[in-house]
């Protein structure tokens, strides 16, 4: 299975495991998508480069004020979050979840497939 087609099939089973989880995609730390498992008319070009902006503004947020490396973006709306983790050293694993998510458990998927995505691009 291609490198792509592989990231995808992570993305894919990451989005059936979690019932909150209504869509996730990789992208590089520029705003290019590289894989995306996205609700139906979710425009990717959009989503990638929101949330490489999301987390540049962190990465600045937690170097200024001293925080350390960001670990995290977590954006809370009144439908649901977006949640942003780091998949590898030029990549980030973004989803989108409803507002009844269970924040741990989508965290605890979301590092297991952040981790697999990272094999992947090694």
């Amino acid at each position: 299975m291609a490198r792509n087609d592989q990231i995808l099939y992570i993305l894919q089973g990451l989005v059936r495991r979690s019932q909150d989880l209504e869509g996730a995609m990789v992208v590089t730390l520029d705003g290019l998508p590289l894989a995306s498992a996205l609700p139906h008319g979710a425009d990717e070009d959009r989503v990638a480069a929101m949330a490489a902006a999301a987390l540049s503004m962190g990465a600045r947020t937690t170097a200024e004020l001293r925080r350390g490396t960001l670990e995290q973006v977590l954006v809370k709306g009144e439908r649901g979050y977006v949640v942003i983790i780091a998949s590898g050293p030029d990549t980030v694993l973004a989803a989108i979840s409803t507002g009844e998510a269970k924040l741990g458990m989508l965290l605890y998927e979301m590092t297991l497939a952040a981790r697999d995505i990272a094999r992947e691009l090694a």
